[in-house]
């Protein structure tokens, strides 16, 4: 049985006194320097509208000064065979890969997923973005967790192609991955904004892990690593420096 902790606190102070390669996944999902107030909009037992409560301001005047420690702790709890996955948006993320270059070397760069969701506004300016940027490095080149069967089969765009059975089979993702954002009245939907799907956290979580293995999300937010984590048999270390997070967190998970 999966034990899910969750820490309430700095996620630079807390990574501190993590043990030197001791973790075989870190997932983050940090603020994307969007310049905006985030807000929560609290929700009862995941479905009754109750209100919004102010929740953090999403906007560094150094934002990779305050990352760039981080990583670097990040790269040093890792396992031999570990992985980190970074996501963020079009904002920070081209910068991340040079530092992630630094951090990592460039030969432990493994892929740049794109999550891509065709849902909200459209803008009449410009071309609408409808994608986040995840960025998979490994802590060896060739020596990491990568569970090619436990990948889930998606539905191929012409099955009259290929055959009814390799239609009914569903074939292998790729680097782009289309899935919806959670959605207003879904019932994954906490109310925590920017929250992720869950599909997308256990696809990572289920081929870049085994059962039993530890993963940390160090901008634990609503908690969807945590549940990827119970639901697959994997331990977990929710951080998050915001205490409307951790409430949220210890009611999705306990559920």
């Amino acid at each position: 049985m999966s034990e899910i902790e969750w820490i309430e606190g700095n996620s630079i102070e807390i990574v501190d006194l993590i043990t030197n390669e001791s973790v075989d996944l870190v997932y983050i999902d940090p603020p994307f320097n969007t310049g905006k107030t985030q807000s929560l909009a609290r929700t009862k037992d995941y479905k009754e509208f109750v209100g919004i409560e102010r929740s953090y301001e999403d906007s560094f005047d150094d934002y990779w000064g305050w990352m760039f420690p981080l990583l670097k702790d990040i790269h040093r709890i890792l396992k031999a065979e570990g992985s980190l996955f970074l996501h963020l948006d079009w904002r920070e993320a081209h910068y991340a890969k040079v530092y992630l270059d630094i951090i990592f070397g460039r030969g432990n760069f493994q892929n740049e997923i794109i999550w891509a969701y065709d849902y909200g506004g459209r803008s009449k300016k410009k071309w609408s973005s409808k994608h986040d940027t995840i960025f998979w490095y490994s802590k060896h080149p060739k020596k990491y967790t990568f569970n090619f069967d436990e990948m889930d089969r998606i539905p191929y765009m012409a099955p009259g192609l290929v055959g009814p059975e390799k239609a009914a089979r569903g074939k292998t993702p790729t680097d782009v991955w289309w899935h919806t954002i959670v959605p207003t009245n879904g019932k994954e939907r906490t109310g925590y904004p920017t929250q992720k799907p869950l599909g997308v956290l256990k696809r990572i979580i289920n081929v870049h892990t085994n059962p039993g293995d530890l993963v940390v999300d160090l901008f634990a937010g609503s908690g969807t690593t945590g549940e990827a984590c119970k639901i697959l048999d994997r331990n977990c270390i929710l951080v998050d420096c915001n205490p409307e997070a951790i409430e949220v967190i210890k009611e999705r998970i306990n559920k």
